[in-house]
């Protein structure tokens, strides 16, 4: 099997959770940002306990404070990932300058709020492949962001220059 390989008792000991167990048969659903409000819930939670727990009043409100904009934070930046890999491919392929062969998608976050993007790079089905693209796809509304970037690559002679 190719890939990351961790045996299921190595995984259980560590505490993986299901939605990340890549042997899991069945398509791949990347977790939803949602889950970052179980960390505002927490922060909330915290904030008035530090506050009251510390002695000094300064120190403690300053931490309770830093504790509520974490909480806001992480309000802010659970947005719903609309969008999986393979939709993203889909709507990638749209966009493709040329027929597509292989192609990869990965989702990253961009800006202070932390929007899920996906990243799908393609590549033409030439064989070699004579070039690539690059589509980015935003996570929660499945519309294509920019311009595709697209490069192609050398010639590749199919026999070696005589010297």
């Amino acid at each position: 099997m190719d890939g990351i390989n961790i045996p299921a008792d190595v995984a259980e000991t560590a505490g993986v959770p299901k939605d990340l167990d890549s042997s899991a048969v069945g398509p791949y659903r990347f977790p939803s940002p949602r889950r970052r409000r179980a960390g505002t819930w927490i922060f909330l939670g915290f904030a008035p306990l530090i506050f009251f727990v510390t002695p000094n009043r300064a120190i403690g409100g300053a931490m309770a404070g830093v504790m509520l904009v974490l909480a806001l934070w992480h309000w802010v930046a659970a947005w719903p990932l609309n969008l999986q890999a393979e939709e993203a491919l889909i709507v990638a392929s749209r966009n493709a300058p040329f027929p597509i062969g292989h192609a990869s998608a990965a989702v990253i976050f961009s800006g202070l709020r932390s929007r899920p993007r996906w990243h799908v790079i393609m590549y033409d089905a030439a064989e070699p492949p004579a070039a690539r693209a690059l589509v980015v796809v935003d996570g929660v509304t499945g519309s294509t962001v920019g311009d595709p970037y697209t490069e192609s690559f050398p010639a590749v002679p199919s026999s070696p220059p005589t010297v």
